[in-house]
């Protein structure tokens, strides 16, 4: 699906520009307080943000998450932490928009985990009661794809010499 308007351009300086409406900066401003929240609590909704790595072994998955654990967590932190602080920004850089697509990628897996969506969920049904979270969450992979597209103009030219 490819949007009508690009909402994340940048300029010949390097920025990006986010074109967001003023209801769309207010939403991914609040969004990341309610998933702080919850990796504060340590929520189920909030496991598959640190994957098993060791699934036949409880001992060595209990020290895989001892070493990776705290840095995974303080990454979805500081991710949610800087969308919650430059969604209103007229401009961000490469490092912030980074931040974003992190930050969006917390925020789906943690709501997808909630709605318990699954791969082959096309269509919402508006009588489904998790209409609204779907869109939201509908929402937010659409603005992941348009972070990754942005931030694919960046990458350099690869030479093919075969």
């Amino acid at each position: 699906m490819t949007p009508s308007r690009r909402r994340f351009t940048r300029d010949r300086q390097g920025s990006f520009h986010p074109r967001l409406s003023p209801e769309e900066r207010q939403l991914l401003e609040g969004l990341p307080a309610q998933a702080q929240e919850l990796l504060a609590t340590g929520d189920q909704s909030t496991k598959r943000l640190f994957p098993v790595a060791y699934p036949d072994d409880p001992a060595a998955e209990r020290e895989y998450q001892a070493l990776v654990g705290e840095s995974l967590l303080d990454h979805h932190r500081h991710a949610l932490d800087c969308l919650a602080q430059t969604a209103s920004a007229e401009t961000v850089g490469l490092g912030e928009l980074e931040q974003w697509m992190g930050a969006f990628e917390v925020l789906r897996l943690v709501l997808g985990t909630q709605l318990d969506v699954t791969e082959d969920m096309s269509s919402i049904d508006p009588e489904d009661p998790r209409a609204p979270g779907l869109a939201l969450y509908g929402y937010l992979s659409l603005l992941q794809e348009e972070v990754v597209a942005a931030l694919a103009g960046v990458l350099p030219d690869v030479k093919d010499d075969r």
